[in-house]
């Protein structure tokens, strides 16, 4: 790309460069905080869902602005409540509000009080939990309580970000900085990438907030932490690919500007497609049903934009400015010999001796860890989304445990005031409900809070759920089951409609790119499936951690797409990354050798970068949300698996088994006289042994 080398052709424009990207990224940083846009539906799905359409018709009801906070008083060794516990609990909740008996069941093991909060927005609501929990304080010693519902739990999701989004970018940065200096084992390596990375991954911070706020689309930690994630990864893989293409230059290059302008333009291809790949891909998730999913995909796209952006323009720029001097104390100089790729250089030369029994052995390992995908269980209630368990789910469970599983959330069913007899018959006929109460109710509707024996989220509630649908369309097409399980349902519904749709629009769109880059089409094909291979190796692996060493009781819906979105997009950057230069070599040397240089040159540059990303995305585990931490989780096996096994050495085995054939159609490398030949093959053994 001699336009972007150009860029770089003095340190007067090396400096102008620098200059304009501070005060971008100034601009960018001082606009004013947006102001978040409101979710449309608890569940983020669309008004095509008809729990969605419930939320909406609640709005149009007389105390549609009334949220519940349910307290829930249990003693602390689990035994029943006695008189003076049932005394006590009473008397504490006239205090904070509640006017009605405590509801106490056959047992009594716990006592429920309802308390209506009149605020309106999730901040209000967050204060008068607050408020509400410090004042059921000072209650007899053994007695126990904890506000939950709908309000709880909304204040707790809150909570748990709070101070995450800082945690999560020092330490991303902290391991970031660690493996840069074990790459470099040079401060300015370290201190000049982490700065321009860190600027990068602020801006698109900002930039975000500020798109997603005026397309009307919520953000929230979620969103926040896997943008912030993925540009930490993919800038510093850019940045490891243009130092390692700049090092080995300087070693041919006496003026660094020179230098850093070839390896602007050999690095720009794989760097601008990789990149494009991942945007493309990205851009596939705006199909989906959910904002988070729609948070993400526009947050990721500006930060792969900014990503591209950085590692060929400002970071170019910033290491032109100091020279060699930048790679201190081990300072590449004219005319030494590369140091580094030997044992990448053993390794390929190794696989090129026994290719079909590395391929197959390899086969076998992804295979045997691929079974571990057939015990997968998805789905996660909305109080088994928290790693560390908050106040709002130990009061569900014990609740759960007291009353019938489903009372911490209940179903809404609203429908015309004037078929309110008919729905509530139906309701009370229909299996798996255990209790109905008449909720709001205005001149055109009417609702009811539902609850079920089954709790929310398991076989029995889904069961539960479609059942009473059908019933009530009997009654009328207009009466509509939300909350709860409903949306839970809803929520899973559109998961798997988005992953059968958007699933192969990824596949068909990578395998394109990947002809388009290779001028090929066997490579692609086989690189193609070698990711599918990698990814259900790691989706397998990971299942095993999760069902057996973390203990969680499944995978939320969202998270196997996004980790296949990332875990593709991402594998086919190591793709580019290797083929393309091995393409480049082939064309001179043919393509064994060609592909034994292109591993040495980028194996350690992979190995850093794969090392790295699966470092970064390990890091979503400080976050927590038991979501984040299982696309973490998958994105970093996965990453491990195809920077360590499949891009090092099943790739390079498959083209030493097919030799020309793995270019198919095409005819990579030129016809050259026997003699020429025959030096540039001496010239590749050299190259390698002294590699």
């Amino acid at each position: 790309m001699p336009g972007l080398a150009r860029l770089v052709r003095s340190r007067r424009t090396a400096a102008l460069v620098v200059l304009v990207a501070i005060a971008l990224s100034a601009v960018a940083l001082l606009l004013p905080s947006p102001t978040e846009a409101e979710p449309r539906s608890a569940t983020g799905l669309s008004t095509s869902a008809e729990s969605a359409q419930v939320e909406q018709l609640r709005e149009q009801l007389p105390e549609a602005d009334k949220s519940a906070a349910l307290i829930v008083f249990s003693r602390a060794d689990g035994g029943a409540l006695t008189a003076a516990d049932r005394a006590a609990a009473q008397a504490k909740a006239a205090e904070v509000g509640v006017r009605a008996p405590l509801q106490v069941p056959d047992g009594g093991r716990a006592a429920l009080a309802v308390l209506t909060l009149d605020e309106q927005d999730d901040a209000a609501v967050a204060t008068s939990v607050d408020r509400l929990r410090s004042q059921l304080d000072g209650l007899p010693a053994g007695l126990d309580t904890a506000v939950t519902g709908p309000a709880a739990f909304t204040t707790d999701l809150s909570k748990v970000f709070d101070g995450a989004d800082t945690r999560l970018i020092l330490v991303t940065a902290a391991v970031v900085a660690i493996l840069l200096l074990l790459t470099y084992r040079s401060p300015g390596l370290v201190l000049l990438p982490l700065i321009v990375v860190a600027l990068t991954e602020q801006v698109t911070t900002s930039l975000s907030d500020q798109v997603l706020s005026r397309l009307g689309i919520p953000g929230g930690g979620q969103v926040t932490g896997i943008v912030s994630v993925l540009v930490f990864g993919a800038a510093t893989d850019y940045a490891l690919l243009l130092i390692a293409r700049y090092r080995e230059t300087l070693r041919q290059e006496e003026r660094a500007v020179v230098a850093m302008g070839i390896a602007v333009r050999r690095v720009a291809e794989p760097i601008l497609a990789s990149g494009g790949t991942v945007i493309a891909a990205l851009a596939l998730l705006l199909l989906a049903s959910t904002e988070t999913l729609l948070g993400i995909a526009i947050g990721c796209i500006i930060g792969i934009a900014l990503a591209m952006v950085s590692g060929l323009i400002v970071l170019p720029a910033v290491l032109v400015l100091f020279g060699r001097r930048v790679f201190w104390p081990f300072v590449p100089r004219l005319g030494a010999e590369a140091t580094e790729g030997k044992l990448w250089g053993r390794l390929g030369a190794f696989v090129a001796r026994r290719p079909a029994v590395v391929l197959v052995l390899s086969t076998l390992l992804l295979a045997g860890l691929a079974v571990g995908t057939f015990g997968v269980r998805t789905g996660l209630a909305q109080n088994e989304q928290f790693r560390v368990e908050p106040e709002a789910v130990r009061g569900a469970k014990v609740l759960a445990e007291a009353f019938p599983a489903g009372a911490a959330e209940p179903l809404t069913v609203i429908g015309p005031a004037k078929q309110a007899t008919a729905v509530a018959a139906s309701i009370k006929d229909s299996p798996g409900v255990a209790e109905v109460r008449p909720s709001d109710r205005s001149e055109q509707l009417a609702s009811y809070d539902v609850i079920l024996r089954a709790e929310p989220g398991s076989t029995e509630s889904f069961d539960a759920v479609r059942e009473l649908r059908q019933r009530l369309d009997q009654v009328g097409s207009d009466v509509l089951v939300g909350g709860g399980a409903a949306e839970i349902l809803d929520k899973n519904a559109a998961d798997q409609r988005d992953r059968l749709l958007i699933i192969p629009l990824i596949l068909v769109l990578v395998g394109a790119v990947l002809i388009a880059v290779l001028r090929s089409v066997l490579a692609p094909i086989l690189l193609l499936v070698t990711v599918i291979a990698s990814f259900f190796a790691s989706f397998g692996a990971s299942w095993l951690l999760f069902d057996h060493l973390f203990g969680f009781p499944a995978l939320d819906g969202q998270v196997i797409l996004l980790s296949f979105l990332f875990l593709v997009a991402l594998g086919v950057d190591y793709n580019i990354f290797l083929t393309t230069r091995a393409r480049e070599e082939t064309q001179t040397v043919g393509t064994r050798d060609g592909m034994l240089i292109g591993l040495r040159v980028t194996g350690g540059v992979i190995t850093s970068a794969g090392l790295l990303l699966a470092s970064v995305f390990a890091v979503l585990g400080v976050l927590p949300l038991i979501t984040l931490t299982q696309v973490g989780v998958i994105v970093c096996v996965g990453v491990l698996l195809d920077t360590l096994l499949v891009r090092t050495v099943v790739v390079p085995a498959l083209a030493f088994l097919l030799g020309d054939r793995f270019w198919w159609p095409g005819r990579p490398h030129k016809k050259v006289p026997a003699a020429t030949s025959r030096q540039l093959q001496e010239e590749s053994s050299s190259r390698l042994a002294s590699g």
